[in-house]
């Protein structure tokens, strides 16, 4: 008699984050992408601590300053309004003394020292705006607080429309009713125009300020997917089983069904990053976004419009590419990131 076959030892399948890791690590788009996005937030992070560009507002060079590689330009040197501005003629010795003499005399001579001490270059390594300002450094720093309002403000607009989506899809009833009513009114209004509108009224400035009207407002793509996917998954074996053995909705809610529709919410956080970056430029250059004491590269394109005029192109050059480059790399990793977690592909 033959002996029984040996049972086949069991294969752990790979789960579904082992698996994206594993398609995304194959995508040499994806990781060139990732490098370049992790370089932004490097560059972030120093700017933040004040390691790097900190001194922006420093006027380090003449007006305009052209950038290194062009060399100076042929521009007659800016006189100085007091110290080259003195009597037509000095008039004769009339026997009267002048009583401004002395305080004219200290005047010219603290010009003098304070232009020795303060000598300002002629080139700068990427040109100067109109002050004299670095506009590479003014670059870096645009990019802290571009970043820093386009993840705050998607980390808000996502955990809205996560935290609302959740609700709405497995409450159901009158709660997905009034979820549903506070979607349609937000997006009964093109989102640009919506936000225009809402930093008009406010008429305040500033990053926070930025950050909180695109987060509150952006919550709506997020809330319609989630909700959709706890409708599909409220009704599974593996939800009823929970209810089965007494969990609570709660634990449901967020320590069943969430981790299950998490490739979505990740998706999500990433597309709305890009976005509210591109918003927040949009509201800068508009005038509805940073204050003037605050650079992005919204800030920038506003003030290069003008220097384009005369052709001073360096400022605008900077910030459309530093913003291009950040956008297309954080796009192109975005799009292989949502290919990579979608669970159909195998």
């Amino acid at each position: 008699m033959s002996a029984a076959a040996a049972p086949a030892p069991s294969v752990l399948s790979a789960g579904l984050w082992r698996l994206a890791w594993t398609r995304l690590s194959r995508d040499a788009t994806a990781l060139v992408s990732a490098a370049i996005v992790l370089l932004y937030l490097v560059l972030m992070a120093a700017s933040a601590a004040g390691f790097i560009a900190g001194d922006w507002s420093r006027e380090a060079g003449v007006s305009y300053a052209p950038p290194a590689f062009q060399g100076p330009d042929a521009v007659s040197p800016e006189p100085s309004a007091i110290a080259d501005t003195g009597p037509a003629a000095a008039p004769e010795d009339l026997g009267i003394p002048d009583p401004l003499a002395g305080a004219l005399a200290e005047i010219r001579k603290e010009l003098a020292g304070g232009s020795a001490a303060e000598a300002k270059a002629a080139t700068l390594p990427f040109g100067g705006d109109k002050w004299g300002r670095d506009v590479l450094k003014k670059a870096i720093k645009g990019t802290e607080t571009s970043m820093v309002v386009g993840l705050v403000a998607a980390a808000l607009a996502v955990f809205l429309g996560t935290l609302f989506g959740a609700m709405a899809g497995y409450r159901g009833g009158g709660t997905d009713d009034f979820f549903n009513w506070l979607y349609s009114v937000f997006t009964a209004v093109p989102y640009l125009l919506l936000v225009l509108a809402i930093a008009a009224v406010l008429n305040q400035k500033g990053v926070l300020t930025v950050i909180l009207i695109l987060g509150l407002t952006g919550w709506t793509g997020t809330f319609r997917l989630v909700r959709a996917e706890y409708l599909r998954h409220k009704a599974r074996e593996y939800v009823l089983a929970a209810d089965a053995i007494g969990a609570s909705h709660f634990q449901r809610m967020y320590r069943h069904i969430l981790p299950n529709v998490s490739h979505v919410v990740l998706v999500q956080l990433s597309l709305h990053v890009v976005l509210f970056i591109k918003s927040e430029v949009i509201l800068s250059f508009l005038g509805f976004g940073v204050g003037v004491e605050t650079v992005s590269w919204g800030s920038m394109l506003n003030e290069a419009q003008n220097e384009l005029l005369l052709g001073k192109w360096w400022q605008l050059a900077a910030a459309t590419a530093a913003m291009a480059v950040l956008v297309t790399a954080f796009s192109l990793f975005t799009d292989a990131l949502r290919d990579a977690l979608d669970p159909r592909l195998k």
